[in-house]
């Protein structure tokens, strides 16, 4: 844990977080779609009509601009800053701010957050992970990730439909959402899988939230009496303890959660939770879901095993690792 002298390291903002995200995006952007996705950026966010080319000089200038100021005062400026001052300098500012708050706020959610339960999205959980795990290096704090999926989510699908899997995974969400502080990061990975950024949170710390999620998720799908027995797996891994890179923490996590899944026991100290009994014949009562359908199915795929063996059968979890930086699927 930090001293208490220790200097607090910096927080982003939401939207300064999607604008750092947008430059690494476009950065990876060929000169076309670049241009044309620049054009519709300043129509929206400044409503200034400008060509592709003049687009692309525009944001270049702002991203020159942010770096020339942060030299200049010896503290890191934010690129809203860098873009207003830009655009002002153009005469183009036709607003005293650089967008309307509602647009921006749609375009912030459609970039980062998935649709269905409101979480972070896998592109973010990417890039957050790394700019937590960078800020744990830098201030030698503890950095847990926990990653999650359901127990027989397909075989809900397969009996009842998406719109019922669909309300399983939003309870997920929710439960995740009541058990958060305020400095904890909640991502939705994919299909039923799901993940926790916990910073400064010790291996007792994340292996108790951790039991917690799992038996408040079992209590709040009970009501629904459903005969087929969801639970909430999880497996963890904590920097610096198993590691200080990305790509090594997840596989951890990874191995852990199946060992879990497998009847074992995590090797951290994250014994499960009692599973709450379900009746066995009980119809199923569930409330009509928001018109929102989940267009993941999970798949039935081969997968290693802890012990690195490929396997596969109608009782694993669908395969979708999560992405290390060097195999992103955006």
């Amino acid at each position: 844990m930090p001293n208490p002298g220790d200097p607090s390291p910096p927080r982003w903002s939401a939207e300064e977080s999607f604008l750092e995200l947008l430059t690494n995006t476009l950065d990876n952007l060929d000169g076309p779609p670049r241009g044309q996705f620049l054009q519709r950026f300043f129509r929206s966010m400044a409503q200034v009509d400008l060509s592709e080319t003049q687009s692309l000089d525009l944001w270049e200038q702002a991203l020159a601009r942010k770096r020339e100021l942060s030299e200049s005062i010896g503290k890191r400026v934010v690129l809203q800053a860098a873009l207003v001052d830009v655009l002002a300098s153009e005469n183009l500012l036709r607003l005293p701010i650089l967008m309307e708050y509602e647009e921006f706020r749609k375009l912030q959610i459609n970039a980062a957050t998935d649709p269905l339960t409101g979480l972070y999205n896998r592109r973010f959980f990417d890039d957050y992970f790394e700019k937590e795990l960078n800020r744990s290096i830098r201030y030698s704090h503890r950095l847990a990730l926990v990653v999650f999926d359901l127990r027989q989510f397909k075989a809900v699908n397969d009996r009842y439909g998406h719109p019922q899997g669909d309300l399983a995974l939003r309870l997920v969400a929710e439960t995740l959402r009541k058990s958060m502080r305020t400095s904890d990061y909640a991502f939705r990975l994919g299909g039923d899988e799901f993940a926790l950024l916990l910073p400064q949170s010790d291996p007792e710390q994340a292996a108790a939230l951790s039991r917690r999620l799992r038996t408040a998720y079992a209590a709040a799908i009970e009501p629904f009496h459903m005969e087929i027995p969801l639970a909430l797996d999880y497996g963890l891994a904590i920097y610096p303890d198993d590691g200080d890179l990305q790509e090594v923490l997840i596989r951890v996590a990874d191995e852990r959660l199946y060992q879990l899944k497998n009847g074992g026991h995590p090797s951290r100290p994250t014994a499960a939770a009692p599973e709450v009994a379900r009746p066995e014949s009980a119809p199923l009562e569930m409330p009509a879901p928001p018109a929102v359908k989940s267009s993941v199915e999970p798949a039935t795929e081969a997968r290693p095993s802890s012990s690195g063996a490929w396997t596969s059968g109608p009782d694993r979890r669908r395969w979708e690792r999560v992405g290390s930086p060097s195999c992103r699927s955006g």
